[in-house]
């Protein structure tokens, strides 16, 4: 047989199917020595699925209540140990909440509603109801774990309906049975709306429900579920003009721009997003996408016929050496000119702090007689209200500014 070493070589390449045949007692007890290396004691944890040895279930529950062990291999003996009843009275114990390991908060709420604690669950629907899919799959895991061990009306009863997040798992269970969720269209919170369409599918349902929705808003919904279902353009932008094309009204923001911000963002915008940005990004054509190799060759030339020797352009990805984003940098006479990726759109990095000097005035100058548009600070200033997108952790509204020029890492 080969040895543990072998079988998992290095991090990330663990031999699966060859640590089935390892022996149970042999893998127990290699995970219960914390002196190897975590990498290699997870995939043992998760080969003992099923087949944990009795005896050695002391030693492996001594490493989950180590508060100094690697949080990978007690969030892993967690899952597998979900059953040991023995565990809910530490897991419930008010200590837990000094144990802040990555991820270790998160399992040991999982656990408790695999083990049936009630105490639980409203902690476990707001996990539940999380922007990172992460920590929503493992509250979904624990939340599950409560309607199997005591039927779904004791929980339902038990969380109620005043917070959006208690909607969001009442709308989820009624989804998993197979019941109508066409009116949470209508909820108040966009997080729940969001989430119905979704699991809307019923198309006739949906072109009756948008008939007697109470709001535009719950409309919109319907008719982007609906476009979800369908994938029909020419029905879905008969019921926007039958809607009488509502959209979000942001002062400033011309036609140029909005156009290049709907169709970059609001297909894949934030849930608590105002619906009117789908729909537009649907039932609106998308404005030409720029050659951008082209637009990098003439703000160079421009750059260069201008006398500020640009050196040559990197992407934003590179220029922070990580990451991706809608513009490349352009360095000229010690300034850093920003060129977006969306349009013909360019603005300098430190906008609005030396705007009289005559670098600025000559890069700006130069940009625009070869044709791009320069964003000022009054235009890049303006806050697009209603659509979210995600930025360093952040998931709300952004200005012009950080919408065309944006970088994530």
């Amino acid at each position: 047989m080969r040895s543990i070493e072998t079988l998992i070589p290095q991090a990330g390449r663990a031999d699966t199917a060859g640590l089935l045949e390892v022996d149970a007692p042999t893998l127990a007890r290699y995970v219960a020595d914390h002196s190897h290396p975590w990498w290699r004691r997870s995939p043992c944890v998760i080969a003992l699925t099923g087949r944990v040895p009795e005896r050695y279930v002391p030693e492996l529950t001594a490493r989950i209540r180590d508060a100094h062990d690697a949080a990978e291999v007690r969030r892993d003996l967690l899952d597998l140990l979900a059953d040991r009843e023995e565990l809910l009275p530490w897991l419930r114990h008010d200590d837990r909440g000094s144990d802040t390991s990555y991820g270790m908060p998160e399992a040991f709420l999982k656990a408790r509603g695999l083990l049936g604690d009630r105490t639980a669950a409203h902690d476990l629907v707001t996990l539940a109801a999380s922007p990172w899919q992460c920590d929503r799959a493992v509250g979904e895991a624990g939340l599950d774990g409560l309607v199997d061990r005591h039927g779904v009306d004791t929980i339902l009863a038990a969380v109620g309906t005043d917070r959006p997040e208690d909607r969001l798992f009442r709308l989820r269970m009624r989804y998993r049975a197979d019941e109508d969720v066409t009116d949470a269209l209508a909820d108040p919170d966009r997080r729940v709306a969001h989430r119905a369409q979704w699991f809307a599918d019923d198309a006739d349902r949906l072109r009756a429900y948008i008939g007697e929705a109470p709001t535009t808003e719950a409309k919109l919904w319907a008719a982007y579920a609906l476009h979800g279902v369908t994938e029909d353009a020419a029905e879905t932008r008969s019921l926007y003009d039958r809607l009488g094309r509502p959209r979000v009204e942001v002062e400033g923001l011309d036609e140029e721009l909005r156009a290049a911000i709907v169709h970059e963002y609001a297909p894949g915008c934030e849930p608590t997003s105002d619906p009117r940005w789908r729909i537009e990004a649907l039932c609106t054509d998308p404005p030409a996408r720029p050659d951008v190799d082209d637009q990098l060759r003439r703000a160079t030339a421009a750059l260069t016929e201008a006398g500020l020797a640009p050196k040559p352009p990197v992407s934003c990805g590179e220029d922070n050496q990580q990451g991706d984003g809608t513009y490349h940098v352009i360095e000229a006479a010690g300034r850093r000119v920003l060129i977006s990726t969306l349009g013909p759109f360019a603005t300098d990095e430190e906008e609005g702090y030396e705007e009289d000097s005559d670098d600025y005035a000559a890069a700006r100058q130069a940009l625009e007689r070869a044709g791009f548009r320069w964003i000022d600070v009054e235009t890049g200033t303006i806050r697009v209200t209603g659509l979210c997108v995600y930025y360093f952790g952040g998931r709300g509204p952004l200005t012009v500014g950080a919408l065309l020029f944006y970088w994530q890492d």
